[in-house]
């Protein structure tokens, strides 16, 4: 059964999720046990055009970090960081007045680092990007000293 994710996020400013962020996406993320997936959904803007029709690369990588980040999260309980990402531009993902589907799974964890992969998929189910990841898990003191630039010195 496919539920919305709580937000877990100290702030509401991140440009992707962030309900007081009047520029950012305002995105919602969902979980289904069934499958074991974390996703979201988003109607490409035009303010966000790349090259013709495209929308920015950028926008597109940044979409599959921000799920893997709620993924993380909704599989651990807990706050985490990414530590590597890789992409792959499969297909252009043309700004087309229809939304896009980001789906996300956990494929492991070795202690504080978690495994994913997702995919940005488009309203034909074309798979356009996809993306393999890990994250860190952090404490919560040391995840708060991290978001409010103030390193305690730990690496």
């Amino acid at each position: 059964m496919k539920r919305e994710i709580a937000r877990p996020y100290p702030d509401g400013r991140c440009f992707y999720c962030g309900p007081d962020n009047a520029q950012g996406l305002g995105l919602r993320f969902y979980h289904d046990e069934a499958t074991a997936e974390t996703s979201t959904e988003y109607l490409p803007e035009e303010r966000f055009v790349g090259q013709g029709d495209i929308l920015h690369g950028a926008i597109q990588m940044g979409l599959l970090d921000e799920l893997m980040g709620w993924a993380c999260y909704v599989h651990t309980g807990e706050m985490a960081v990414t530590t590597d990402m890789r992409f792959r531009f499969r297909r252009p993902l043309y700004i087309a007045g229809t939304p896009v589907r980001a789906a996300c799974r956990v494929t492991g964890r070795d202690g504080p680092r978690v495994r994913m992969e997702a995919e940005l998929v488009d309203a034909a189910g074309v798979v356009c990007l996809t993306a393999t990841g890990t994250y860190h898990i952090l404490p919560a003191e040391r995840f708060e000293a991290v978001v409010r630039a103030r390193p305690t010195g730990e690496g």
